[in-house]
């Protein structure tokens, strides 16, 4: 089986666009992409690899969250999908308890019980710490196991001022792919790595998407300038194109 971008979209009930996201952040990647045309492909493995997101993604998990199960170097599939399986019947058997609890209100019984999901966030808390432990985040507790307060805030410091000179580059008119701005997201890139984990390009990628996408990132970079955080995402973009 080889799809075009549309014909896999089409098959799988996914947008054209999530799809180039879903590429963007890595959580899934076409298997082949024409050198020639730019023109991508999807095969058997692109299939199973999307009904494992869309499962996931009918339980509610977080794109990150997934991303961090499917990467783990522990997953297994056929035992995640025996979770997938048991966190479907839960939320099956509560839908089930909502539907009866409706017809108890109608009579003026009380059903708040029935809006206990104590059992599928529990199971679902530990499905994602099972195989959510990717080796990023490995390699982030260990390197900051023995960090003190003092260290946390040098850090967050030294990340302050590399968000407020990306903000200053943008201020100056420097366009993303221009040197300084290059070398701004070779430092940050270099950070990450010195102090948290190995930031490959894929991985600041997702950063870069994660500053724009997540609220409570945007907010925080733009203090330094209103489309501070777009403009970084724009020049990790470059910078991991070439």
């Amino acid at each position: 089986m080889r799809m075009q971008i549309k014909e896999f979209a089409d098959f799988t009930g996914v947008s054209v666009r999530t799809l180039h996201y879903y590429d963007e952040i890595g959580l899934m990647k076409p298997a082949q992409v024409d050198p020639f045309t730019g023109y991508r492909y999807y095969d058997e493995q692109s299939l199973l690899r999307m009904q494992e997101i869309l499962f996931y993604r009918e339980l509610d998990f977080s794109l990150k969250s997934i991303g961090e199960i499917l990467s783990s170097p522990d997953y297994d599939r056929h035992k995640a999908m025996e979770s997938q399986k048991r966190l479907l019947t839960l939320k099956k058997e509560r839908l089930e308890r909502l539907i009866l609890a409706i017809d108890g209100a109608m009579k003026g019984e009380n059903m708040m019980q029935a809006f206990d999901n104590t059992e599928f966030e529990n199971y679902k808390a530990e499905a994602r710490e099972k195989w959510g432990k990717t080796q990023a985040y490995q390699e982030h507790a260990e390197k900051t196991k023995g960090y003190s307060k003092e260290k946390w805030n040098s850090l967050t410091e030294g990340m302050d001022q590399i968000m407020a000179a990306f903000a200053q580059c943008m201020k100056s008119g420097e366009a993303t792919d221009a040197a300084q701005a290059q070398q701004l997201v070779k430092t940050l890139q270099e950070h990450i790595t010195e102090n948290y984990y190995t930031c490959t390009d894929q991985i600041l990628l997702g950063l870069g998407m994660m500053y724009v996408g997540d609220e409570r990132f945007r907010q925080n970079i733009d203090r330094h300038g209103e489309g501070t955080a777009q403009y970084i995402c724009d020049a990790i973009e470059v910078y991991c194109k070439k």
